[in-house]
């Protein structure tokens, strides 16, 4: 049991926290301590439990989903399993392989008429179009319509000609959907490597994390790796080719996943139960100061943790390929893009641009509104009382006597349906002291 005077602190504590975490959305102590225990239990996940491509635990969960919702994508495009191979996930990808045939599949250097040196264990993070991110669109669907392959290699990229590829459809807009069709398919029988890679029970080799490929741009630097030097997109290539693919990704990811959801779980459980704040204000979103330096703490101690393991496993970095291996990229860039965001907050950056963002959005909702009644209009009515107007306009011209003006003016409204505000004669209902004019 507490002690009273330890009761009684913690109650003055607790009311100092309120007016803290309250009205000035600052972090206490407490949030400190959960930001940097998630980010702990998130560094020894990654520890543990994700490692290096090979020696993962959790890899070899997220390569066994992979495989899963690859037969599970096959059998919805019509592949059935053949008795005597059972579910082979190699059945799967050689039926997709048939089914999302591209032109841009080339792996090996012959291939390329050896222009660089690519093998089946690299080609997927060479040829852009196998990216799955909006890069790796934008080349599939440039290069199926002009039956081209583009690639990265020597810190460059390089564009070939393929055989002539015809991609189905009878538009424009046909040809686009059977592009991305392609490439989502195309992308689903390579995430698991390939069937003759899976055929033989290896792992096979699978397509790279979203925007990891960039790094192939990256011809700078001189690290160690053995007795060599290599620079940073030589050292990433390897990686891939030793595993550090979208599958490792996955895991890599859960760690991240993790520290980011409970430091969220307990923001928002204090708020509600400790402090009495209404449920709507306990959402864990970027508009709480308090809640991003926590994600910030969070992610930066689950960093910390992940860069002195790879140091460690590395020999004191001696080799940089282990020491790459070991690092969870994902962790790093959450870490980064975190402090990026805050910095652009604190300076008024984020607040700028999106206001700008909403002033663009009323003015979209006030165009549909304005184009909805446009296509309410009468187009034939319009073109008649249109072809009307003009000639009255043109009776106008001829009219050369107030009556002549006022016979014409009342066949208008006639016409027109327009009820006269008056009463029988005009002149009289004018004389009249009592007579309204009622416009309807």
């Amino acid at each position: 049991m507490l002690s009273s005077n330890y009761s009684k602190e913690l109650i003055e504590c607790s009311e100092q926290n309120r007016v803290l975490v309250v009205k000035e959305d600052k972090c206490d102590k407490y949030d400190y301590l959960t930001a940097v225990g998630c980010g702990a239990i998130g560094g020894m996940i990654d520890i543990f439990l994700v490692g290096a491509p090979g020696n993962s635990i959790l890899g070899r969960w997220t390569d066994a989903q992979a495989d899963n919702t690859v037969k599970g994508f096959a059998k919805l495009m019509g592949w059935t399993q053949k008795s005597d191979k059972g579910e082979s996930v190699a059945s799967a990808i050689g039926f997709l392989e048939k089914k999302f045939k591209v032109n841009y599949d080339h792996r090996h250097s012959a291939d390329v008429d050896n222009l660089f040196n690519m093998s089946t264990k690299n080609h997927h993070m060479k040829s852009l179009a196998h990216s799955p991110d909006i890069i790796g669109l934008f080349f599939s669907v440039l290069n199926q319509f002009t039956s081209t392959a583009t690639f990265i290699d020597g810190g460059k990229i390089i564009t070939i000609p393929t055989e002539e590829f015809e991609l189905r459809g009878s538009d424009f807009v046909s040809k686009l959907f059977c592009g991305v069709v392609n490439w989502i398919g195309h992308l689903m029988s390579d995430v698991a490597g390939s069937s003759g890679s899976r055929g033989g029970q290896g792992r096979g080799s699978g397509i790279v994390m979203p925007f990891y490929e960039l790094l192939g741009l990256c011809k700078f630097g001189e690290f160690n790796v053995g007795k060599a030097k290599q620079d940073l997109a030589t050292i990433a290539t390897r990686a891939f080719q030793e595993g550090y693919d979208f599958r490792h990704g996955l895991a890599m990811a859960i760690p991240v996943i993790i520290t980011d959801l409970s430091i969220r779980l307990i923001w928002s459980l204090r708020r509600y139960f400790q402090y009495g704040i209404e449920l709507k204000d306990c959402i864990p979103t970027q508009k709480y100061a308090s809640l991003r330096l926590m994600l910030i703490i969070g992610n930066g101690t689950l960093c910390v943790i992940d860069g002195v393991d790879a140091y460690i496993r590395s020999g004191g970095a001696t080799n940089f390929l282990n020491f790459f291996m070991h690092l969870n990229l994902l962790a790093w860039y959450r870490f980064i893009t975190l402090v990026l965001k805050e910095v652009f907050i604190r300076l008024g950056i984020v607040g700028s641009v999106q206001r700008y963002i909403d002033s663009y959005k009323r003015i979209n909702e006030a165009l549909l509104v304005y184009l909805h009644e446009l296509e309410q209009i009468d187009i034939e009515a319009f073109k008649k009382e249109t072809e009307m107007y003009n000639r009255s306009i043109e009776n106008f011209n001829s009219i050369n006597t107030n009556e002549e003006l006022n016979d014409t003016l009342l066949e208008i409204f006639d016409k027109l349906g327009f009820d006269i505000p008056w009463q029988g004669d005009f002149d009289k209902h004018m004389s009249n002291r009592n007579g309204v004019l009622v416009f309807k």
